[in-house]
């Protein structure tokens, strides 16, 4: 697994990382709806009848529940820090501007450590904005593949979820972010570069990825 080790600007990630932005707006939606579930389950509570004391207990667990999205979410994540650290570079690309901001497109082996070989796929991820890059189709966007499953049960032997991260989201230091783009191999921008008309169908799939049979890859990265 390639990694990618640089300083983070904490300030600065706080300010535009998306992906912290993301796991924010989690967090104040578990809490709001776990407030709304304890208010209802203390007015239903209150009413005394048996039907009430039901629907309140059912209130509660879903109260529970949302607190503990709310704790469990950032430990989830992890910081800032180890996100960058922990997670492999990537080489993603602007692939399409939007009324509200950019889709990247990113080439990332999403197999798992005890999988052998590698399992290429091409993702995608809608962002605002990416700092200390050019809006212009093409342009080199160095990331941090966050890899994680939805669940411990999977056995499929890739990960479930893929979210290409900026190094820009971390640094403002343009030689960082030039270091990013030099140290991944010109064969996987030359794959992005190649599939850029594919952004469309990338991003109408479930997951937002489109994985690569071996065909698709130079001979270097099968």
């Amino acid at each position: 697994m390639r990694r990618f080790d640089f300083p983070v600007d904490l300030p600065h990630a706080k300010a535009v990382n998306q992906t912290l932005a993301d796991v924010r707006r989690l967090r104040w939606s578990a809490i709001f709806v776990g407030l709304v579930c304890v208010a209802g389950a203390v007015g239903l509570f209150l009413l005394g009848e048996a039907w009430a004391y039901i629907v309140a207990a059912v209130l509660a667990v879903a109260a529970a529940t949302s607190v503990w999205v709310a704790l469990w979410a950032p430990r989830k994540v992890g910081t800032i820090e180890q996100l960058y650290r922990d997670s492999p570079l990537v080489p993603a690309v602007v692939a399409a501007e939007r009324a509200r901001g950019l889709t990247l497109l990113a080439l990332v082996d999403i197999a798992k450590p005890e999988t052998s070989g590698r399992h290429f796929a091409l993702v995608t991820r809608n962002v605002e904005a990416v700092p200390g890059h050019r809006i212009a189709i093409g342009e080199r966007v160095p990331c941090a593949a966050v890899l994680s499953d939805r669940t411990t049960r999977n056995d499929s032997g890739v990960w479930q979820m893929v979210g290409p991260m900026p190094i820009a989201w971390g640094t403002r230091d343009q030689k960082v972010i030039a270091d990013a783009v030099a140290q991944i191999p010109e064969a996987e921008w030359r794959v992005l570069k190649d599939k850029l008309k594919m952004v469309d169908q990338v991003d109408a799939t479930d997951e937002r990825r489109l994985e690569l049979a071996s065909k698709d890859l130079p001979p270097e990265l099968r």
